[in-house]
């Protein structure tokens, strides 16, 4: 399975990286999941949210902060394009590129070789070359092919609820086909948010509710705030990214008015 969390990023904060870590832990305990990686997607710049800074940036951090990572890496696909991607649209991008070239390159040569096989084998042995082949092609793509689920905040399913900021046929198919793991946190029930929602209640066996119980509330915003005034964000936020905005001066009062007034891209859009 991997994990894909889009979103601002607007800095990187240790609660970002956390969600990476409560869900791998709590899919691992299910006994039925083995987390392979994690990507972080960094939202486009034309997506119009206040305070907003370059994507340029947000990606810079976001591989300072994951230096220590051995299974977490930052993706720049999404901020990459001319325009702001819907993230259904991302999770199906990510889902056609998911296959490791390695095991890819396996693949083919498995594939080449039955080919051989095949052409040197007696035509009595034709039949059960052929069960084996379909029974192990089975096993190998279950391999190549892994699970994508979206990881998320559990008030993100409180957006769902935004007139315009979702198409309902999006919702469905997020639910649906890829799934949500949702990460507690103060203030917002999840599990009403589902109830609420036709939509979620139906899928509800492909959203997996994850539980903080050491409660950590960074806010990336409430972390512009405090730059902006000059105050410390020393363990809220990896020192190597600390470092880079203090190098760039990136969060000031100046760019925390970037976009002010302007509607996010999805709400203009739908």
């Amino acid at each position: 399975l991997i994990l894909l969390a889009c979103g601002s990023f607007n800095p990187i904060t240790n609660m970002h990286m956390r969600l990476f870590e409560l869900a791998r832990d709590h899919l691992h305990q299910t006994g039925q999941y083995q987390v392979i990686e994690g990507i972080m997607s960094p939202v486009n710049d034309d997506y119009g949210k206040k305070g907003l800074i370059s994507a340029r940036h947000r990606i810079a951090m976001a591989k300072l902060a994951l230096e220590t990572s051995d299974w977490i890496r930052v993706d720049p696909w999404e901020s990459e394009q001319e325009t702001w991607t819907e993230t259904v649209k991302v999770l199906s991008v990510r889902n056609h590129q998911k296959v490791c070239p390695a095991v890819l390159a396996g693949y083919v040569l498995f594939l080449l070789n039955f080919s051989f096989v095949k052409l040197f084998s007696s035509r009595e042995a034709d039949t059960s070359l052929t069960d084996q082949v379909i029974l192990l092609r089975k096993a190998l793509m279950l391999h190549i092919l892994p699970e994508l689920k979206l990881l998320c905040g559990a008030d993100f399913l409180q957006t769902f609820k935004t007139p315009n900021l979702w198409k309902e046929e999006h919702i469905k198919e997020i639910v649906e086909k890829f799934g949500l793991v949702c990460i507690s946190r103060a203030g917002s029930d999840p599990a009403q948010y589902i109830n609420e929602s036709d939509i979620l209640t139906k899928f509800q066996h492909n959203i997996f509710l994850v539980k903080e119980w050491i409660q950590n509330e960074i806010s990336a915003t409430q972390i512009r705030y405090a730059l902006c005034r000059g105050l410390s964000v020393k363990y809220l936020v990896p020192d190597s990214v600390i470092s880079y905005i203090a190098h760039h001066n990136i969060y000031t009062e100046e760019s925390e008015r970037k976009n002010e007034g302007d509607l996010l891209q999805p709400l203009k859009l739908h």
